[in-house]
């Protein structure tokens, strides 16, 4: 199908100034504008396009706009997309991260971020349930997500590890022989493939080698730990925030837990996809090791490595989409991860209850635990509120946030 440039950019753009909400409302506004609107996807172009985005690591929406972008206009066209349904939330997410790092220990702003802290704990909870209802098919599914929980609760296996291991079992267990009717490889689609992941790669990679080779070692240090995740975000930013706080808390020493947990609900106000939660911690790390600068190298280098792979993996993907789509263990692989993502989602809930929850946490054998005499009641009632905004009233995720920011405000005037 021809698609002129002015309307290819204007559909592109406008997803990705309105793409809040998470990936379901993100998919969601893409399947009206791509697929109903303008007619320029069919539906099962598009269904088994966003099969093939949740096979990958990373944010499957953004991959999904960029695998769209390439099935209309090839490599620029995708290449485009993606940058449209990021840029605009990166951009206010860098405004943010230097707000939040000057005036965020204003008490009135720590007030209003508790009333945000409070919403996340629901979102994240919404997140969890929608996740197991589509994820948790069978008594193996609930077996893998009981087990990756253990594990990363009272264990502290590494996200990277369970996801291997859920692989696994998926591709052992998985049965039956690829479909028939998969498409044979084109004449020369190696010789492409293998110049793609080249080009891509190399991209990927130079930033990380300029950084190491000029002595930077805290760029160095960013730059391997936000590739590191690019390649084990199944699941997306909520999966894979709990390890990515470990390490940025205790390994590293970059942010504290609360800052933590403000990062995320900042990255909730923002149109584009939620793993750009990593620009924002990646500022405020830069802003604290170097001030502005750093801050300003920091994100960008982090935005470089958590979405040139993203390009790396649809263009490399895409022209063996249907042949992907055919394999049973491939299947089988994907929804054993999907399994265990719940397991890890389920870890990420309870941790945020705690820390907004209680003042102390303390660690026994089987994880972490509250002092319950440290219940912080406000925390309390402001979550409490939360739970009536969103899930008795159904209040939309961005005017919920926004009330409770308030509500926040208020708690910090009356005290």
């Amino acid at each position: 199908m021809q698609v002129s440039t002015r309307d290819f950019i204007a559909a592109f753009g406008r997803i990705g100034l309105l793409s809040f909400g998470g990936p379901a409302a993100q998919i969601s506004l893409m399947q009206q504008e791509l697929v109903e609107r303008r007619g320029w996807l069919e539906q099962r172009q598009f269904l088994g396009a966003l099969s093939f985005c949740m096979l990958l690591p990373g944010p499957e929406a953004m991959q999904l706009a960029t695998y769209a972008g390439w099935r209309l206009r090839g490599t620029l066209g995708g290449l485009i997309a993606g940058l449209l349904f990021v840029v605009p939330g990166a951009a206010i997410i860098l405004a943010l991260a230097l707000a939040y790092a000057y005036w965020g220990n204003v008490p009135l702003v720590q007030a209003l971020f508790l009333g945000v802290k409070a919403a996340v704990l629901v979102i994240v909870a919404q997140a969890l349930w929608r996740l197991s209802r589509r994820a948790l098919a069978g008594r193996a599914h609930w077996v893998i997500a009981a087990l990756s929980f253990a594990a990363i609760y009272a264990g502290s296996v590494p996200f990277p590890t369970i996801i291997a291991a859920a692989a696994l079992w998926g591709i052992w267990a998985a049965r039956g022989d690829p479909a028939a009717d998969a498409p044979p490889a084109r004449p020369g689609q190696t010789v492409r493939t293998l110049r793609t992941v080249a080009v891509w790669s190399s991209l990927w990679a130079a930033p990380i080698a300029l950084a190491y080779a000029m002595g930077a070692t805290f760029l160095t240090q960013i730059a391997v730990f936000f590739s590191t995740l690019a390649v084990v975000t199944f699941g997306g930013a909520y999966a894979v925030l709990a390890y990515m706080t470990q390490a940025v808390t205790q390994t590293h020493g970059w942010l504290t837990t609360g800052q933590m947990i403000d990062a995320l609900g900042l990255a909730e106000t923002t149109p584009g996809p939620l793993i750009l939660v990593t620009q924002f911690v990646a500022m405020l790390a830069g802003f604290a090791k170097g001030g502005t600068g750093l801050a300003l190298l920091a994100g960008a280098l982090t935005l470089w490595v958590t979405f040139i792979p993203c390009f790396l993996w649809i263009f490399t993907g895409a022209p063996y989409l249907e042949r992907l789509l055919a394999q049973p263990r491939l299947r089988g692989a994907l929804a054993a991860i999907s399994a265990a993502v719940v397991g890890v989602i389920a870890n990420l809930s309870i941790w945020f209850a705690l820390h907004v929850l209680f003042d102390q946490i303390l660690r026994g054998p089987l994880g972490a635990y509250p002092v319950p005499a440290t219940l912080d009641a406000i925390a309390a009632a402001l979550t409490a509120l939360a739970a009536i905004l969103m899930l008795v009233l159904r209040i939309p995720m961005l005017p919920a946030l926004a009330l409770m920011a308030a509500a926040g405000a208020l708690s910090q005037l009356a005290v």
